[in-house]
């Protein structure tokens, strides 16, 4: 992508909205099963994207897309009140892997359109139809994205609960304690996957790609 171009720009802020909020609601609701009010009390297992905007997050967004042609992005994360578990580190575990489990749902959908129906609108003349195919595209892309990211191990990311649910007690105490420099590590990760490591995240995106689409046509789009 070179340049400014306004319509994808317009299609995948909805879709990133989408995804996003799914993701978080997913985590909330997971949370209220296992005993923790809090999310539901403060209105966040709702699907209105507006509930899980994050000023700084559509803001970051819209630099990393001008500026890197990358753009990253996050919500409001969801209030969690672990102390309603019985079980703290298995509940947050449980907890964290509930947003990426959403996150691949929702690529494994669209996937099932793209193989039925994405074909047919590519072989339409009707750009719109392209448009259609191209934002089918995205759901299934950037959730696989959303997923594999959310499930690197490392504070404040979701795979940071799951992995620490497996920790002995007093390791876990000081895992959990990282969070509090999230914001700086987000930061961080971000340009360390511009560099090299973004190598190791696309090639594990391209597997859970071809492993959604095998024996499809758009098995290999990604290589």
């Amino acid at each position: 992508m070179s340049g400014f171009d306004l319509l994808p720009l317009l299609y995948l802020i909805p879709i990133l909205l989408i995804s996003l909020t799914i993701h978080e609601v997913a985590h909330g609701f997971i949370a209220y099963r296992l005993g923790d009010p809090t999310a539901k009390s403060m209105g966040r297992l709702s699907f209105n994207p507006l509930r899980h905007l994050d000023s700084y997050g559509l803001l970051m967004f819209l630099i990393t897309y001008l500026a890197f042609h990358a753009p990253f992005f996050w919500a409001k994360p969801v209030p969690i009140s672990p102390y309603y578990f019985r079980n703290r580190q298995r509940g947050m575990a449980l907890v964290g892997a509930a947003g990426p489990a959403s996150n691949f749902l929702i690529a494994v959908i669209f996937a099932v359109i793209l193989r039925f129906a994405g074909v047919p609108l590519l072989n339409s003349s009707s750009s719109t139809l392209h448009v259609l195919n191209e934002i089918i595209f995205w759901f299934v892309y950037l959730n696989i994205v959303l997923g594999v990211f959310n499930l690197i191990p490392i504070p404040p990311l979701d795979g940071s609960r799951v992995l620490g649910g497996f920790l002995p007690r007093r390791a876990y105490e000081f895992w959990a304690s990282i969070d509090r420099y999230g914001f700086f590590i987000i930061i961080i990760l971000f340009f360390a996957l511009r560099g090299g490591a973004g190598n190791y995240l696309f090639r594990v995106v391209q597997a859970v790609w071809h492993l959604i689409f095998a024996g499809s046509p758009y098995i290999n789009y990604l290589d």
